[in-house]
């Protein structure tokens, strides 16, 4: 996950819908399950479609009353936990 990425989306978010960002998931997940799709290009999506959950995630805490650096900097500490 790459916290500039999610931080762009959560701009675009802010300006728009958060539904575009679920239908862009929608989108990705179906191309994902396309037929010839090589490993390179489903590593792509994956980390698209990681970083676009992600920009929910901190949106939804957002919306909860949670700074946005709180709540970015709450995200990518789970993140790490997870990752070690």
């Amino acid at each position: 996950m790459r916290l500039p990425i999610i931080k762009h989306t959560l701009g675009f978010i802010k300006e728009n819908d958060e539904d575009y960002i679920h239908e862009t998931l929608e989108v990705l997940e179906h191309f994902a399950d396309a037929r010839g799709i090589k490993d390179e290009e489903l590593e792509v999506i994956g980390e698209l479609v990681s970083n676009l959950y992600g920009a929910l995630e901190v949106n939804q805490e957002i919306k909860n009353g949670t700074p946005e650096k709180e709540a970015l900097n709450a995200f990518m500490k789970r993140v790490q936990a997870a990752i070690e």
